[in-house]
């Protein structure tokens, strides 16, 4: 019987290095996008890093410490006991500004020559359903002595002059939709447990005329927008009805402007994506532009020659995404980039002034960016460019000028957070009214998250601003249409 021998197959003699390689980085970025499917589908949203030991900085601390000889090492190990004293729940006291319906129950049956010693005052908050009146405008009419005509006062000026709809309620069907994310269909029906009953071409119809007669505050606002110095740039979809196939949806864009000095925020509305989009809304714009890493802006800061500044918490999430792929080295670039949101947590929590920021940023921030920049050098020729690892260097390194910026100047965001927080709304509004019936809805929609975010940035009540609008446009003077805008208002109020 012979024996049989066992035959060692070189994969290089069929295989080539070249083509191994390449093989092997679309296995890795297969690999890298089943993740993905799989974080979306079942993982948490959070972004937050968590690292197996933390550092914590300190203000003015040096961030990079010499190593210690290990002679010199000491290790202090002490315990210590703590007993918590279990805390009953405080009731906060009920909003002093709230009216007072008071209610007094007497005992029963008192006996004759009781003296009253005291009372008990229990507080409850009560609730009813919102309150829809009539505003009937009486307006009497005289005839003048000697048939020298008629004498009757003139009708206080309306939004919407040939509807029967007031101020107040056209202010809370806006702030309804806009912020409370009520659908008109879901206001009727509101309305209608209540025993008023509106049509729904009407309620939109109210919505389309009292948009088209904020349109010329909408100008003002984007123009004070797009004078400012420093901008955050963002874009959201959104759902739009197609006119040309029944029952199908077109996918728009609002595409979003923050100013974080200002307080200011602009949405616009457009069909698509494309780069001509921001190009156009913001030709009249010269200063800092901030943004991620799309290409469309990429066009606009060369050809208007504006300074541009990326987003590190789009550069934190490449990493973050990348730690199923290579723990290490994602883990390390995650701890750095957490040393950097210390460094701006600190400025914020001690609300330092510019010149400190300046200082701060340049002693803390500046040697970890310098440590991390070399460090991704590193290793960048060290993993596969499709990996995910690889893609999250690549990014930071391309990007890496633009994501530095932010320590230049004590107004600038480390991140486009502030702008992303803008947008949350529009992701809510999506889930509740789903899609816009039209393109000019769509914009009317831009219109009204433009005035309401900007009305949450400078803590003002929306309705009371909207229901003051309302009231004021008809006859406020076309020049003086900025005092109207939300920071203005503001200021007004509390002169």
């Amino acid at each position: 019987m012979e024996k049989q021998t066992e035959t060692l197959i070189n994969l290089d003699d069929y295989v080539p290095k070249r083509k191994y390689d390449e093989l092997l980085g679309k296995v890795t970025h297969l690999e890298h996008q089943l993740l993905e499917l799989k974080r979306l589908i079942f993982g948490t949203k959070s972004e937050r890093f968590i690292p197996s030991e933390s550092n914590q900085l300190g203000l003015f601390t040096e961030v990079i410490s010499e190593d210690v000889p290990v002679s010199e090492q000491k290790q202090v190990s002490y315990s210590k006991t703590i007993t918590k004293e279990k805390k009953h729940p405080v009731r906060l006291p009920l909003a002093p500004h709230l009216p007072r319906v008071e209610e007094v129950i007497e005992p029963e049956n008192i006996i004759e020559g009781s003296v009253k010693i005291g009372e008990e005052i229990t507080e409850l908050l009560e609730y009813t359903p919102q309150k829809v009146y009539v505003r009937k405008i009486v307006r009497p009419k005289y005839a003048l002595p000697k048939d020298s005509g008629i004498s009757i006062a003139e009708l206080p000026s309306l939004i919407l002059p040939k509807s029967n709809v007031g101020a107040g309620l056209l202010a809370h069907i806006f702030v309804s939709k806009f912020i409370d994310h009520l659908p008109f269909y879901r206001q009727l029906q509101i309305l209608k447990r209540q025993d008023i009953v509106i049509a729904s071409a009407t309620i939109s119809g109210w919505f389309t005329k009292a948009s088209q007669q904020l349109e010329v505050l909408y100008k003002v606002h984007k123009q004070l927008i797009l004078q400012c110095d420093y901008l955050q740039a963002d874009e959201s979809t959104i759902k739009v009805q197609d006119s040309h196939k029944k029952g199908s949806t077109h996918k728009g864009y609002h595409w979003v402007l923050h100013a974080p000095v200002e307080g200011l925020v602009l949405f616009e509305y457009a069909p698509s994506r494309a780069a001509e989009v921001p190009e156009v809304l913001l030709q009249e714009f010269r200063g800092t532009l901030q943004t991620d890493g799309y290409t469309a802006y990429k066009k606009v800061i060369e050809n208007y020659g504006l300074k541009h500044l990326a987003c590190m918490a789009h550069a934190r999430r490449y990493f973050e995404k990348a730690l199923a792929n290579d723990k290490s080295r994602a883990s390390y670039a995650l701890e750095q980039i957490q040393k950097l949101y210390s460094v701006e947590r600190k400025i914020k929590e001690r609300n330092l002034n510019s010149k400190t920021i300046t200082r701060y940023r340049a002693l803390c921030a500046k040697p970890i960016l310098d440590l991390l920049y070399t460090w991704m050098q590193d290793q960048y020729t060290k993993v596969l460019p499709k990996s995910a690892i690889g893609k999250a260097l690549t990014y930071s390194l391309k990007l890496w000028e633009s994501l530095i910026g932010y320590i230049d100047n004590p107004v600038y965001c480390i991140d486009n957070n502030l702008i992303e927080n803008s947008i949350r709304p529009l992701a809510l509004g999506r889930k509740n009214y789903l899609f816009a019936g039209n393109h000019k809805a769509a914009q009317n929609a831009a219109m009204m998250y433009s005035f309401f975010a900007t009305c949450k940035i400078n803590d003002v009540n929306p309705y009371h601003w909207l229901h003051d609008v309302f009231k004021r446009l008809p006859e406020h003077k076309a020049n003086k249409l900025e005092e109207l805008l939300p920071q203005n208002w503001k200021k007004q109020q509390l002169s």
